[in-house]
This record gives structure tokens, sequence and C-alpha cells, in this order.
């Protein structure tokens, strides 16, 4: 593949270099050369600090309490999920340096300008107001048990301090997660060690929900790590394009494992310790815990959940300016953010309550698009292999039909024959309850022969 170095680009305008405190100028363009810097070392910080929350953690809670799952269950059904998410995630990741773009004006080269409206467009949704939502919440919920406030105005202190750290931009975002890593890192490291010394895995040593059961806690705890993976090469592509891939893929996709799945066992463990009577599920998190160590976990929730937010609506923009839609120069990608982070108050505000089981179908739903997205992804990366892509990457001319087909379809068959969850359960676990939730699977594989099939009809498939 010829490097990005010499790709007639829509390069992004202004100067920015290294600088922290500046606005980012700018959209979704190639970032020269003269602009790179950073190393592969702090992708681990980046992708650890906004796992480093609750929203992790209940991940872990859903498996037993929703889904049923012993605590051995859950374990094993978290990591398997886990690793196949930040694997996927490391492979992404690894294509940032030479190609210095965001990854959704990656995904134009196998689903065209115009067919990556749907890719692109779903992960503007799910990123920059679906999860910024989940994690509003979590954080505002940990907030208003800490302070006694009301619910609405710690959504409103949390979702202020996020906007205003994606406001600036690519460099402010990694250097906060760098430095709230340390501080999240050592309180929930006190944390899961006194959770796991109380937890009762033996009190759900019966759990009922059998294979069907660990397939929902795969597709859950994968759909929560490879929902990161539509960002990936938005925080790698300011890296030399001499960078190590191989160091660039294992970084960010260490950070994605290690933070999901400990903290998704430590919220496994911790449904096992009673909690009556406690509706706020930050609350019930934290009730086993002395007061002082309580209280330090629900600023670290609180902390953590601006910490993912900020990645959230960072990369949310970069989606929707990966639209082609045109937006005014200059502060392009923070006005974007700007108008994310009012769209996600809202519909944060609306999640205040019954926030578990939202949860619990919003993960799902993010597998099912996930899936068939990257099968789409990776099958064209490997068909193009060897041939120069970068030209693609801004050509409104490129448009091949296949992409956008292959994952409609997959979405569609998939969802409507295997989803399992409270807003729609298909067919197949209708009769066969005990299938559990195979849509990601399914989706990712019809996703892929669809669009194998389909790549050698396109006319451009050689482009």
């Amino acid at each position: 593949m010829t490097a990005a170095l010499e790709t007639e680009a829509e390069v992004r305008e202004g100067s920015y270099g290294a600088r922290v405190t500046a606005v980012e100028p700018g959209g979704a363009g190639f970032i020269p050369v003269a602009e790179r810097h950073g190393r592969p070392l702090n992708l681990f910080w980046t992708w650890m600090s906004p796992n480093l929350e609750f929203a992790t953690i209940f991940v872990g809670v859903i498996s037993v309490l929703y889904f049923q799952q012993t605590f051995g269950q859950a374990v094993a059904a978290i990591v398997l999920g886990t690793a196949l998410g930040a694997a996927t995630h490391g492979i992404l990741s690894a294509r940032g340096p030479a190609m210095g773009v965001p990854q959704m004006v990656l995904s134009r080269i196998g689903f065209g300008y115009r067919g990556n409206i749907l890719p692109a467009g779903l992960n503007a949704v799910v990123a920059g107001i679906g999860w910024f939502a989940v994690n509003s919440v979590s954080g505002a919920l940990a907030l208003a048990t800490l302070t006694d406030l009301p619910n609405v105005l710690c959504l409103v202190l949390v979702v202020v301090a996020q906007v205003a750290i994606a406001f600036f931009g690519h460099n402010l975002v990694q250097a906060f997660e760098r430095y709230a890593f340390p501080i999240l890192a050592v309180i929930f490291l006190i944390t899961s060690i006194i959770t796991l010394s109380k937890a009762s895995p033996s009190a759900v040593a019966g759990g009922t929900g059998g294979l069907g059961g660990f397939l929902l806690t795969v597709g859950a705890s994968f759909g929560y790590a490879a929902g990161w993976n539509p960002y990936a090469t938005d925080y790698t592509r300011y890296l030399s394009p001499s960078t190590s891939k191989v160091s660039t893929g294992v970084f960010a996709g260490l950070g994605i494992f290690v933070s999901c799945a400990f903290l998704e066992i430590v919220g496994a463990a911790s449904a096992t310790i009673a909690a009556p009577g406690i509706e706020n599920p930050t609350e019930a998190f934290t009730s086993h815990l002395p007061s002082v160590v309580a209280n330090l976990t629900l600023l670290a929730i609180a902390l953590g959940a601006i910490s993912a937010n900020a990645i959230n609506i960072y990369s949310g923009s970069m989606s929707f300016l990966a639209l082609g839609f045109p937006v005014p120069l200059g502060l392009r990608r923070a006005i974007v953010s700007g108008v994310f982070g009012v769209l996600g108050f809202l519909l944060a505000w609306s999640g205040l309550s019954d926030a578990g089981h939202k949860y619990e179908s919003f993960l799902l739903i993010i597998a099912y698009w996930i899936g068939p997205w990257l099968a789409v992804y990776l099958t064209d990366w490997y068909l193009r292999r060897g041939k120069r892509v970068d030209g693609l990457l801004y050509d409104k001319a490129h448009n091949p039909w296949g992409g956008a087909v292959a994952m409609a379809v997959g979405m569609v068959v998939s969802i409507w024959l295997f989803s399992n969850q409270s807003e729609y359960v298909g067919p197949v676990p209708s009769h066969w309850p005990s299938f559990g939730d195979f849509t990601f699977e399914v989706g990712f594989v019809v996703s892929a022969l669809l669009y194998w099939a389909f790549f050698r009809f396109q006319r451009n498939s050689t482009s």
C-alpha cells in the first residue's frame, strides 16, 4: 500500500501541534506530517481511563442479575466478549499512523463516500448522543449520591465538564485521560479488592441463564469493548507514519481489554453482594464499602464518566464530519461537539429513571450494528491488500454499493431472526430461548460473506 504521505487529500487546516490548551482546528481531514506527535504508550492511558467508570462495572452486574449467570460463567463470557472487542480495536488502531485520518473516514474505502453515511451516521448518533447519555447518567447518579444534590443539577455539572474537554479537541482529551488514569486506577483498585473480598460467588451458583445467558453476556461485553472500535484511528492518526504498527495496536487493545475485563468481573462479583431496597445502581454498588472508600468511589465514577464522554463527544463529532456535510471551517469540530453535548444531555435526562434495563438494551444494539460494519471493513481491507487505497478517502466519485448493502442486509437478517432484548425478541430466541442472542455473530458472518460476493461485481473493486 502506498503511504498516506502521498495522498491527495482534504488536509486538516490550521496549526495545532502538541498544544493542549489550543482549540483543535478543522475537522476530519488528513493530519499533515508536521503536525504529528505522541507515542504508542499514550494509547494505553487513553483507553484505560474511559473504561474506569460505572458503565463498565454494570456490564458485569447485568450478567448476573439480568442474564442469570453464575459468577464463573459470567467471568468466562466477559473475558471472551472483551477479548474479541479489544482485538479488533487494536487491529483498527494500528492503521492510524500510516493513514492519518479518523476511523470513519477510513470506512469510506469499503462503503464509498455516500454509502459511508450508514455506519458514520449510526456512530455519530450512538457515540455522540447515545453513549454520551449512558455515561452521563452514571456520572450524575454517582455525583448525586455523593453530594445529595438533585439528579438533574448533577447531570448539568457532568455534561458541562465533558463538553468543555471535547470542545478543545484531541490533545486536551488525551491529556485529560493521562492525568485521570492514576486517580481512577488507585481508587478502583481499592474498591475492587474490598468488593472481591466481600463477594459470595456461591450465592449464584445455581444461575439459570445457561447458554442463552452466556451468549447474552458475550454480546454485551463485546458491544461494550467494540463500542470503541469506530473511534480507533481518531487517536492514532496524530502519530508519526513511521510509528510501529504492532506497538500501536497492542497498547490500544490492551487498554481496552485490561480495564473492561477487570471492572466487569468486579461488577459481576458485586452482584453477589445483597443490596436490598436500593434502586440507584451506583449507590447499590458502593453500599458495602466503608464510607470514605464509598465516597471516593462515587467521585471516581463521576470522573470516569467524564473521561469516557470526552472521547464519545469528540469521536461522535468526527463521525458526523465524516458524513461529508458542509460545516463552517475553523471551529467545525468544536461546533459539532457542542451540539452533540446538548442533544446527549436531553437524552440522558430522559434516562435518569430505569437506567439498568435501558443500558442492557443499548449494549446489545451497539453490537448489532458494529458486527456487520466490522465485517465489511475487515473483509474489504483483506480484499484490497497490497493495493493503494488512500486516494479513495476523499473521492466523492467513489461510491461502491456493496458495503452499505451487505451491512444493511446483515443487520436486518440478524436482528429480525436472532435479537433477544427487552425491545424486541426474534423468532429464533422466541422458540428456542436457550440460544440466547446470536445477533452480532450472525450479522458479522452474513455481512462478510455478502460483501465478499458483492466486491467482485463492483465496477470499482480494483480502484
